[in-house]
This record gives structure tokens, sequence and C-alpha cells, in this order.
């Protein structure tokens, strides 16, 4: 093992390196048995503190960032362990709010390298691969939550929950987002199959706090909780969204909980997703702080407003207005659009649309068709993204040929996108950068967020 050079963010950067040369986080065997041995080795830092737990399609990290503060603002120390990045690795292991800092990073790593070490040589001998990247990911931030130490630990599943590395903690709350199709290759190709993998996360006498969901994937949630012992609380029976209404920068919300109403509580986010996002965190919260009884409105109302989710319907440049948003399957872009047209008034407004190649490109360009003008597909930098001429002959079967551009490289395509908004010399011309989490995070960088 190499020495700590004096440049912490180098070395940071030099251990994500190392790390990310690793199987990359869709490259792995669905077991937790592998961190479970490293967890064990270490003294299973996990037990250390309390955990709500997170799975679902879409709104992960929304409504993780969400219940963390207002954990927080209850005066607990949190940690937050959410995927993927946007910037950099060090935002997936987030303590009181903020990315673990290059030296406490660091320190997570030589934390735990020898017990990683030892489990890979284990793993070695009985002819199976190293521990994965986002393995080892995970095995850091339950160390380093331990270390700090927080009190809670707020966990987003990689992909799935029941074989996800994150599930060897033991969830005093778990929340589901809306379950949909995603991840087909190692979820299934129906709902039921995955909500049935979702479900793993599921512990005895954890309560589960559920987004409405289908009929059939609700009976699988129902099921699991019945052989856990588990409390189920169910949007739309137990608790509900009341009333929104849209704000300047966001939304003033109206959500019933568990412990009572809470009116006017102001959501800096927009679409009615977040609204609903926010009422699985409240609800999250009152599980964990009061077992349900109602929390203060005054701290809901402070922690929610000091809220925010970058990457999600976030404005990066104004005139024309460039926004970006991570979605990245169909019903992602379905609620990227309602929220779009609801908080931004564009007339006129061109994609720049990037996949990933096991995604579901022709039901995520549906979804976005009749609400752009023109769309212009490229890539990310990512090896698993789609390659753009592929892309733009789905596109082309969507859109039709006259409305669909190529650019091979980002930049290019927003300033072609940039391009064809301004053709329209009326007020409201904007551009959509979306498709991928991956495209996003670039596009936020050469924005300078």
């Amino acid at each position: 093992m190499s020495s700590r050079p004096d440049g912490a963010e180098d070395e940071a950067e030099r251990i994500y390196r190392q790390i990310l040369d690793r199987a990359p986080e869709h490259d792995f065997d669905p077991t937790i048995t592998r961190v479970q041995r490293t967890v064990d080795l270490l003294g299973n830092p996990q037990h250390a503190y309390r955990v709500i737990h997170l799975t679902g399609t879409n709104g992960k990290t929304s409504t993780s960032r969400m219940v963390e503060r207002l954990v927080r603002e209850h005066g607990l120390r949190t940690g937050r362990f959410t995927s993927p990045h946007l910037a950099t690795v060090r935002e997936r292991i987030a303590i009181d709010g903020e990315a673990i800092s290059p030296e406490a990073f660091v320190a997570a790593w030589y934390d735990v390298a020898p017990y990683v070490e030892m489990v890979d040589a284990q793993l070695a001998a009985e002819g199976q691969s190293q521990l994965s990247f986002f393995e080892v990911l995970t095995v850091m931030a339950l160390a380093a939550f331990a270390d700090a130490p927080v009190d809670v630990a707020i966990l987003e599943v990689g992909m799935g929950g029941e074989w996800d590395s994150t599930n060897v903690a033991d969830a005093e709350v778990a929340i589901v987002t809306p379950v949909a199709m995603d991840h087909e290759r190692w979820l299934g190709h129906d709902l039921v199959s995955i909500a049935e993998v979702k479900a793993g996360i599921v512990k005895d006498g954890t309560t589960l706090v559920s987004a409405t969901q289908t009929e059939d994937v609700e009976s699988v949630f129902m099921a699991a909780a019945a052989r856990h012992g588990s409390r189920y609380v169910r949007e739309g029976i137990d608790i509900e969204v009341l009333d929104r209404q849209v704000a300047v920068g966001g939304q003033l919300v109206a959500l019933r909980g568990l412990g009572g109403v809470y009116t006017d509580v102001f959501v800096p986010m927009h679409g009615e997703h977040q609204a609903h996002n926010a009422l699985l965190a409240l609800v999250a919260a009152e599980a964990l702080l009061t077992g349900g009884a109602a929390l203060d409105p005054g701290a809901v109302e402070a922690a929610f407003a000091d809220v925010d989710s970058p990457g999600r319907l976030e404005l990066v440049r104004t005139s024309p207005a460039v926004i970006v948003d991570a979605a990245h399957n169909p019903a992602g872009a379905a609620a990227l659009v309602t929220a779009l047209d609801e908080a931004f008034a564009l007339r006129r407004v061109v994609g720049v649309v990037g996949v990933l190649d096991d995604k579901d490109a022709e039901g995520i360009l549906a979804e976005l068709e009749p609400h752009l003008a023109e769309v212009v597909v490229t890539r990310s930098g990512s090896h698993r993204a789609l390659e753009p001429d592929e892309l733009a002959e789905v596109a082309r079967d969507v859109f039709g040929e006259d409305r669909v551009h190529v650019a091979e490289r980002l930049d290019n395509a927003i300033e072609r996108a940039v391009e064809l908004a301004e053709r329209d010399e009326s007020l409201g011309a904007g551009v959509l950068v979306t498709g991928s989490i991956t495209l996003v995070a670039e596009a936020r960088t050469l924005f300078g967020r």
C-alpha cells in the first residue's frame, strides 16, 4: 500500500481512480455476502447508528436529501450515502449534509483498505472477482459514518434492494419511492419482479413508508411488511399530499403525515413528484424521530426551505434558459416534462439528449417528444453511453427526420441547441439537457457548477 502524500485532494482523486479500476457499478454479483464479510472484519460499523434506507425507481436522491435535512434540523448528526455523483465521488458520502472532505475520504480508504484486501484475497482463492467499485464505496461510507460519528445514516440503494451492498444495514425506517421499469437486466422484466427485489430492504420491525404504487406492487410490499412484523405506511391511505401551489422558486405544499397536517411548507424544488418525495421524507422523519407523532412545524419548514437537489430541473444558464435534469427512464422523463411545463414558461424548448445503452431510449424520447421543438442527440463520456448515431435512429422514429440533429460531443450539442432555440426571437426559448445522470453531470461542469 502506498504512503499518504501531502495533498489530500490529489490523494483522494488517486484513491478514487484506484477504486474505479475495479468492476464498475453495473458489473457485479447480486449478493451482499461479499460486503458482509468486509464489514464483519471491520466490526460491523453499520450497527453504530440508526438507519433510514431508500429504494424505488425515481426520486431516491431527492428524497434522501430531504429526509437528511429534516433529521439534521432536529439536532442529530447525519450521514448520507447516495449514487451516482455529479461533480466528485465525495458527494456520495456526505456528513451533516456536506460531501466528505478529501482528508476524511482518504482516511476512510486507509481505514478499510486492509480489510478490503483480505476479502479480495479470499474471493480470489474461491475463484471470484474482487470487491466492486460500489461495494468498496459502500464499505467506506459505512465506516466513515461510524468514525464521524453520526447518529443517523440515510442510505440509498445502488440498485434493487435485497442484494444491494447497502442492505448489510438494518433499516429502522425504509422508504420506497414509486416503482417503475428500469434496470430490467438485473431486476426483472415486470414490476412485480422488480418490487420483490426492492422489498428486500424491509427487516424485522422496520417502518415501511411507500409512495403510491400499482396494486400488484403494493401487494408485494404489504406481504414483506407482514412477514417482518413491520408497520406499512401507504401514500393515499395513511398519508397524503393535501395541496400544492406553484411558487417562485418551488412550491407550497400541505402534507398529511402520521402525526398531523403541515400547511404552507415551502419546498424549493419544482414538480408534483417533488411534493410526493417531500411527503415520504416527512413521514420517515416522523417515524424515526417521534415514532409517528407530529414534528415541530417550524423545524419542518426550516428544513424543507434549505433543501436542494442538484441536477434536478436545475437552471444552469439564462438567456436562453438551459435546464438540466437527470431523468433517465420513461417514468422520470414523464415527471420531468410535467414539471418543466409547470415551472418554466418556455414556448420553445430544444432538447439535448444522451442515454446509456441499457436504458429505454425510445420510451424516454417518446415522453419528451410532445414538449420539444427539436432534439440534439449526443453522448456522455460514460463507457456505457449509447452512440449518437444509434440514438439518432431511435430519435428519428419518434421525432421525424427534420427535428433530429446529431453532435458527437456534449459541448457542441449544447451550442447547437442554443442556436436552434435562439432561432425563435420571441421570449421563452430554452434548452433542456437530459437522458442520463452522467450527461447532466458533464453539462453542469461545462456551466461551472
